[in-house]
């Protein structure tokens, strides 16, 4: 009786949990067919949609460099006079672990490999930088810049304007009402729900994708096929771990993993990097990311010879802007939420470029090694080509390859830990009337909501033989990302325009 009344006051809460629970009976009960028609959704919204994505990924990305170099970069998060709330480091690496994460573990040999052996692009450089070229930018300044301007925007509305921790709060200017917590009106509803849904199922996905990496890995040590029952095992289990992190607050459970998990990734790093060619890895970094910069708008707007086809472009590009716009809102309020007292300058420096330099760094050092290691072999098999193992495979050509695995199985399991720890913080938020420390007993019942929900994902990306979470989960963030990302150019209007009216003031 009492959760039915808390319900009844709760409408934001009660509403999302009343689609997320009939979205998940369809899950269960009709697999297969909602498997189907997810497919001929995302198949529409890719033909139409499309390129729109691109447009937005750009726009973004050239918007954040311009507040950057103008006056506006002095501006803080939170009142002028306050310092930042955490160390360098501490945020750094809370922003890549709820930012990245596992997903640079799952395509560290895999799509470096697949871009070398099928070059989207047909340029005078060689395939070992087209292949990086093209890695860098899908897992470079766009993917940052959505989560940037998302932190931003937020950011802006609850410490200069002092509202709820919402995405509807940065709606306030067209709200005929200041915004309530309890009684907020439809448009606020609406995008807050919108918001929570597309949190939910962007992170859904990437927990199914990192647990069937982990499966993949033990598989591949053990020589046993633990099956997808497996992926429910580890779902849980990465489900609870999430839940004791969020109980611990974000100054001691999410911080101290976080930072746990870049330790841990340098020291990965630092292992292949060591026993590479140190020189051909530093020679083919700079080449790489020089290409970038220089290609960078037109491979974005996909024109001319940096038009890699609409097959390309569903397949990979479409799907990652998807996935990043999934993972902008719970990750732009978290960074947003660790990034008081720092100015837009800084921030906008430490979202876009460093974890972008560093995720550039990683591709190259493992990229290169296993280019190296082809070249060795004479020719190519697919080796690398399933994306759940490739690393494990890759690793097996370094000493203590046992021992190296496990590590990397590890941090798997602490990178989605710190994903959905932030995610339950946030959505926790959400759903506590804005509250930026919100109750244990929302992150108790989100932690549920999402691992139940990834098991259904689970379910879902073997509904078909010839299926699994990825496509599965590809195809659903191209559905659930479109409205997000229609709603996102009005945010950043009035974002920019609230801004501009405040150019002489700081935010305090």
């Amino acid at each position: 009786m009492k959760l039915l009344s808390y319900l009844k006051r709760n409408s934001l809460l009660s509403i999302s949990l009343g689609i997320l629970l009939v979205f998940s009976f369809f899950l269960y009960a009709e697999t297969l067919s909602t498997y189907n028609a997810i497919e001929e959704a995302s198949l529409w919204v890719r033909t139409y949609f499309g390129p729109f994505y691109l447009y937005l990924g750009l726009g973004c990305v050239l918007l954040l460099v311009v507040i950057a170099c103008s006056p506006w970069g002095k501006y803080k998060i939170g009142k002028q006079d306050k310092k930042p709330v955490f160390s360098r480091l501490a945020w750094i690496s809370m922003l890549y672990s709820a930012g990245m994460g596992a997903g640079i573990l799952l395509r560290a040999v895999q799509e470096p490999v697949f871009m070398q052996q099928h070059p989207p692009l047909a340029t005078q450089s060689t395939a070992e930088t087209i292949a990086l070229e093209f890695t860098f930018y899908q897992w470079g300044f766009t993917a940052w810049a959505f989560y940037a301007v998302f932190a931003l925007a937020i950011g802006y509305a609850i410490f200069k304007r002092e509202l709820p921790v919402a995405t509807s709060s940065t709606f306030a200017r067209l709200l005929p009402t200041k915004i309530n917590a309890e009684k907020s009106p439809i448009l606020c509803q609406f995008i807050d729900i919108l918001t929570i849904l597309t949190t939910v199922f962007g992170l859904v996905a990437a927990v199914g994708l990192g647990a069937s990496q982990i499966k993949g890995g033990l598989n591949h040590l053990f020589e046993i096929d633990f099956g997808y029952t497996t992926i429910i095992a580890l779902v849980v289990l990465i489900g609870f771990l999430s839940l004791f992190s969020a109980l611990s607050g974000v100054d001691k459970g999410i911080k101290r993993l976080s930072t746990w998990n870049i330790y841990l990734t340098v020291a990965l790093l630092l292992f292949v990097f060591m026993q590479c060619d140190i020189p051909a890895v530093s020679k083919q970094f700079f080449t790489s990311f020089y290409r970038y910069i220089i290609d960078f708008i037109p491979m974005s707007l996909a024109i001319g010879k940096y038009d890699p086809g609409q097959a390309f472009l569903t397949d990979w590009t479409y799907y990652y802007w998807a996935f990043w716009l999934a993972w902008a809102p719970f990750t732009g309020i978290f960074i947003a939420r660790i990034s008081q007292g720092r100015t837009l300058r800084e921030i906008i420096i430490g979202v876009l470029l460093i974890p972008s330099l560093g995720t550039f760094f990683w591709f190259t050092v493992f990229g290169q090694s296993a280019f190296e290691m082809i070249n060795s072999w004479g020719s190519y098999s697919g080796e690398f080509d399933n994306v759940f193992t490739s690393i494990f495979v890759f690793l097996e050509h370094y000493p203590a390859q046992g021992f190296i695995n496990m590590v990397v199985i590890i941090l798997l399991v602490s990178f989605l830990v710190t994903s959905v720890d932030s995610a339950i913080y946030v959505l926790s938020m959400f759903t506590d009337k804005g509250n930026p420390d919100p109750s244990k007993k929302q992150r108790l019942m989100w932690s549920i909501i999402l691992t139940v929900f990834c098991v259904g994902i689970v379910l879902l990306g073997h509904a078909k033989a010839d299926s699994d979470v990825l496509t599965a989960m590809q195809k659903l963030l191209i559905i659930t990302s479109l409205p997000l990302s229609l709603l996102m150019v009005l945010m950043i209007v009035l974002w920019v325009i609230d801004i501009s009216q405040k150019r002489k003031e700081s935010i305090s």
